[in-house]
């Protein structure tokens, strides 16, 4: 609504230019000072005719004068009918004859828009905001093919927007958004070429889906980083348990090895004091623990004691 008053303030200031007031209000006291120079020298018919005259001219060019913005355009009709088009600049059109009901802006103008409680191929309800850049290539036709150009785009592309929501998984939406943005920019285009509106681009901003369903997706992507996590740990143990299984090989002809083996576990045990081990009985056997457990406990003994 701001936008919209503030444009329409704008024409206004541009039918009637300061500059056409200024000259206005020179005629005027042009035509009061000669009055007054006249008076008792001239008849007052005279004097009241060159009063009149100077107004005339005043009105004439407070009226007839337009200026143009640097990137506008000025539609002129003359007795209702396509005269051409005026600016950037100063331009004449004749009063009561020509008007000039459109001012075409040529700048890139940016529209928001929105689809809202959209619903998607898989029926989910999905709030879409996105932000659209156009810009008109012919005023002519912006002016006389449509009534609004405006309104026209910003509808057609509102419309266009909830066509392809519909079309869509929610998915697909949600991962798909350059995707969307070049449909969209296509879809639009079309529409609005007859128009003389060209779409330069189309960009979504937020895609809102309902809460309970935004919390029912965040536990399933936890429920499938935890399966990741389960299965990951699973081929973790299987790698751990295929290095041990041919680690055995290497011990199963060679006694000594396993020997050796079984001393530096219980070296690597005793490194820090305190420490307590827990061997199973067929390991004593099968490792030649027995005279090592000794050992070591022996040599448990003998460490120096804390202060």
């Amino acid at each position: 609504m701001l936008r919209n008053a503030l444009a329409a303030k704008n024409k206004i200031n541009q039918r009637i230019p300061p500059i056409a007031g200024t000259i206005f209000a020179v005629m005027l006291v042009i035509a009061i000072i000669g009055a007054i120079l006249m008076d008792g020298k001239q008849p007052d018919a005279v004097a009241g005719g060159w009063v009149l005259g100077w107004m005339l001219i005043g009105i004439y060019i407070l009226f007839a004068l337009k200026v143009a913005d640097q990137w506008e355009k000025a539609i002129v009709l003359r007795l209702g009918k396509f005269q051409g088009l005026r600016g950037p600049g100063l331009f004449w059109i004749i009063p009561i004859i020509d008007t000039v009901p459109t001012w075409i802006d040529h700048r890139v103008m940016v529209s928001p828009f929105a689809a809202q409680k959209t619903l998607t191929k898989d029926t989910v309800p999905v709030d879409v905001d996105a932000v659209l850049f156009w810009v008109v290539w012919d005023a002519e036709k912006a002016a006389l093919e449509v009534e609004n150009y405006e309104a026209a785009v910003d509808w057609a592309a509102q419309t266009a927007l909830r066509d392809i929501t519909g079309r869509m998984m929610l998915a697909d939406i949600l991962v798909g958004r350059s995707t969307i943005d070049k449909e969209l920019q296509q879809v639009i285009d079309e529409r609005t070429t007859p128009w003389g509106v060209a779409v330069q681009s189309v960009e979504i901003r937020d895609i809102v889906i309902p809460q309970e369903l935004e919390d029912a997706m965040s536990r399933q992507a936890q429920a499938e980083r935890e399966r990741q996590a389960r299965v990951i740990l699973g081929e973790s143990e299987k790698q751990i348990a295929e290095s041990f299984a041919e680690a055995s090989q290497s011990y199963i002809n060679n006694p000594t090895a396993l020997h050796l083996r079984a001393m530096n576990m219980l070296f690597e045990g005793l490194k820090e004091k305190g420490a307590l081990m827990i061997i199973p009985s067929s390991a004593i056997d099968t490792m030649n623990l027995g005279g090592i457990s000794g050992m070591a406990a022996l040599a448990k003994q003998n460490l120096p004691k804390e202060k």
